[in-house]
């Protein structure tokens, strides 16, 4: 079956807001910033935040297995430190099993505290998913077994929480579990899930009534908003793990302090996806938690994300990394638009030779055939992650109206930085056409999934002068319409480059003008260097044009020019006393 039929059938689509074709496209761009402006504190949704899983074996059995090496944590550490979200994996199950081995559980409980006290010690926060049931604690003896012995369950969790938060007072906010409505990750019902994250709740309460200390808990990671333990479309959202948690919460008196799920697409509009509500997949959670008197502003996370067409090896990913690395910025950008408070790109290291047989190439670095000895290195994501780490301490609130290029830029005491994308979905007539299909009618869903089923769906796209015959509706065929004009600018803005023309305007004084660029040139071990700088002088403003490639990033800097030190004054002789002779 095609995969978009069970991406709508089976729940697993990824929709946007129903703004695209809503712009013509222009070949060249514009784009006007006024550096005078008001600006916003730099949302930490623009930070650098990751989940540090990698790898999936290592040699030395007390190093968690599901983290990143130590050479990679250490060269993130120096480029870019961990002031930012950071989500560790913390694998109860692997932990309890060492306990036979004489030291192993404390250095493997070592090794987890001092990524945590890193990130802690930083200024940032981490996410510590709680999973893997230990042995003798669940149904059966799987690390995906629901626990059937909770308060077993309870006091390991508590004892946990009371180490790192309470006597430590590492900043850690506490999620419950990892994608609970896929059976490869969770052996139980939705109602056992709900007494897994009521024992993390109270034991936070409780400490936090004790220790006076904030323990934030959230969950439930699925791996879409929508989705709950049996599957669910998103014709029911409403059947949805996240709302079934909420409403599980408000009735049991249970904190829920954040919320998150997973998101792997092509689409950078995924997050602005409209539902059978006609509001968008973030303003129905927070109705929702209104609903159930919680905070509507309660943080809204996307925990787990990446360049994704529904295969673990992509050379998107790897060989064409420039591409996935194009995406980030851009599914960034519409987060933070879609009303999303924070996001956690998956994640820092490729996975391949572990134990369970997972071979992905999701991570920011890759390691090759020498796995052994670690080699490997960073993907052009890296360079990525080091453009939004130079952003600043503010924003503009710029807004840039079109359908593959867009614009962050940041200010800081002495610099202004403005960040350009250029990315294409390949998947664009498919996302294009899943972004409505909440709002149509059984009838006329029917015949959209008929048009895919019969393969139907790519001939009608590429002849037009067909889609008037079909027997539909006109609301069907405007769709397939505008499906066919995206199709046209993607396939010609994937080939041609696009000239922009960067406009400042209130700049004064002298400025170093630098341009990075991440493209088509380097996918690997890309060096992190300026591809043009000169001097410059502005008066009040200044322009700025070059050419932008496919599936590319680019960020100026323009930093202040040190003023030259002023030279030393010749010191002033005091005056000569009179001649005593003369006189």
């Amino acid at each position: 079956m095609n995969k978009f039929i069970l991406a709508v059938v089976l729940g697993l689509s990824v929709c946007a807001l129903a703004d695209r074709g809503s712009c013509q496209q222009t070949d060249d761009l514009e784009f006007t910033l006024d550096v005078a402006s008001n600006t916003i504190p730099t949302p930490k949704i623009f930070k650098p935040n990751l989940d540090l899983s990698g790898r999936g074996f290592h040699h030395e059995s007390a190093w968690p297995q599901a983290l990143a090496s130590r050479e990679t944590l250490e060269t993130w550490k120096k480029d870019i430190g961990f002031d930012g979200f950071y989500r560790l994996q913390f694998n109860l199950w692997d932990i309890t099993q060492l306990e036979k081995e004489k030291g192993a559980k404390e250095k493997i409980l070592a090794n987890y505290e001092s990524v945590i006290k890193n990130i802690s010690d930083s200024g940032g926060t981490v996410i510590l998913n709680i999973f893997g049931t230990p042995a003798g604690m669940g149904k059966i003896l799987d690390k995906k077994s629901a626990p059937v012995n909770i308060p077993a369950f309870k006091e390991l969790i508590k004892n946990t929480m009371k180490d790192l938060s309470c006597d430590k007072k590492y900043n850690i906010w506490y999620e419950v579990w990892n994608a609970p409505d896929l059976e490869g990750f969770f052996l139980g019902g939705q109602q056992e899930y709900f007494n897994l994250y009521r024992a993390v709740s109270e034991s936070a309460k409780e400490l936090e009534s004790q220790h006076k200390v904030r323990l934030p808990v959230g969950a439930p990671g699925a791996s879409w908003w929508f989705h709950n333990i049996e599957g669910n479309t998103l014709l029911t959202p409403e059947d949805s793990l996240i709302y079934g948690l909420i409403k599980f919460c408000y009735r049991n008196r249970l904190s829920l302090d954040f919320i998150t799920w997973h998101g792997f697409s092509t689409d950078p509009k995924a997050e602005k996806e409209m539902t059978v509500y006609n509001k968008s997949a973030v303003d129905l959670v927070r109705d929702w938690l209104s609903y159930f008197s919680f905070d509507k502003n309660t943080p809204l996370i996307i925990d787990e994300w990446n360049y994704d067409r529904h295969a673990n090896l992509l050379p998107e990913r790897k060989d064409k990394s420039y591409i996935s690395a194009s995406y980030i910025p851009s599914r960034i950008k519409n987060m933070y638009e879609a009303g999303i408070d924070n996001q956690v790109y998956f994640c820092l290291e490729d996975f391949q030779n572990n134990k369970e047989g997972v071979t992905r190439n999701v991570g920011v670095f890759y390691f090759g055939a020498n796995h052994a000895q670690g080699k490997g290195g960073p993907k052009a994501a890296y360079n990525v992650f080091k453009m939004l780490k130079s952003l600043g301490a503010d924003t503009f609130p710029v807004k840039f109206n079109d359908e593959f290029v867009g614009v962050i830029a940041g200010k800081s005491e002495d610099k202004i930085t403005i960040l350009i994308y250029n990315y294409i979905d390949p998947e664009i007539v498919r996302n294009s056409l899943s972004e409505n299909i909440a709002g149509l009618t059984p009838a006329e869903t029917k015949f959209l999934l008929g048009i895919i089923r019969s393969d139907e769906l790519f001939k009608i796209i590429a002849q037009p002068e067909e889609m008037g015959k079909l027997p539909t509706t006109n609301r069907v065929k405007s769709l397939l319409k505008n499906a066919q004009e995206l199709s046209i600018q993607a396939k010609r803005w994937e080939q041609e480059k696009r000239k922009i023309k960067i406009s400042l305007k209130n700049l004064k004084g002298e400025y170093l003008y630098s341009l990075f660029a991440v493209d088509s040139t380097c996918s690997l071990n890309c060096e992190f260097k300026a591809s043009a700088e000169k001097e410059i002088t502005a008066q009040e403003s200044y322009q700025e044009e070059f050419l932008l490639s496919p599936y590319s990033v680019n960020l100026i800097i323009l930093k202040k020019k040190p003023e030259p030190p002023k030279p030393d004054l010749p010191k002033e002789e005091p005056p000569k006393e009179p001649d005593a002779a003369r006189t």
